[in-house]
């Protein structure tokens, strides 16, 4: 049975277009067996990174010396071995959901290498976590809008030195809902993200084919527009 973190960064948390999908994520992980925790940034207190002088590499490794309900959200992350990004497209992110990010850096371990030209750390030993998944919505129409929460979580899940298992990206998520309902094209959206999670835990990736089905067109630009 593999444990999974979840995070929503959604300020709307399970009531908004990113609930909805990542829910449906959720639902086929634990079809196929996985524990998943769900946490939102926005019910708890996560502060700003303010350690300037990297206290959690320099000083005290692993540790960070802000005191706040990270303390309690790390001890769950170092045993997880999924962790789940999910957030709607901001200017790039909710705030929430930044501080949450920056305050991962206890979670990497000061020793760095060079891969392909690039400085890259790799999460402690103590941290369990292998993979790390994104779930992103966004009220634009195109795909292009995910281009700058894709690559930070790619470039985290580089820093950390795991495997990126995929992206679920929904583009103009609001067409999924007509006068507050799920429509036929949203039911059959959230019936290929289920599939989605099932693919993660059973194949240890998402398929493609799946990835596409969850971001495909559901109105013309111009309609939308």
């Amino acid at each position: 049975m593999e444990k999974v973190i979840a995070i929503n960064g959604s300020p709307h948390m399970d009531k908004g277009h990113t609930g909805l999908i990542l829910n449906s994520f959720i639902e086929g992980m634990e079809d196929k067996g996985s524990k998943v925790e769900l946490f939102y940034p926005s019910q708890l207190n996560i502060k700003p990174c303010s350690c300037g002088n990297m206290y959690c590499w320099n000083n005290k490794p692993g540790e960070c010396c802000i005191k706040d309900d990270m303390q309690s959200l790390y001890l769950k992350l170092k045993t997880a071995e999924i962790l789940i990004l999910a957030t709607p497209v901001y200017i790039p992110l909710p705030g929430d959901m930044q501080n949450f990010l920056n305050r991962l850096c206890p979670l990497l371990d000061p020793v760095l290498v060079n891969r392909q030209g690039r400085t890259r750390a790799r999460f402690r030993d103590d941290v369990n976590i292998r993979k790390i998944a994104l779930v992103a919505t966004s009220g634009w129409w195109e795909l292009g809008n995910f281009d700058t929460v894709l690559r930070i979580v790619k470039e985290f899940t580089e820093d950390a030195s795991v495997e990126f298992a995929g992206a679920v990206l929904r583009p103009h998520s609001p067409m999924m809902r007509r006068a507050g309902k799920i429509t036929a094209d949203g039911q059959s959206v959230l019936n290929a993200v289920k599939q989605a999670g099932i693919q993660l835990v059973k194949l240890g990736k998402i398929e493609q084919e799946t990835l596409s089905q969850i971001s495909r067109p559901l109105i013309p630009l111009e309609e939308y527009i």
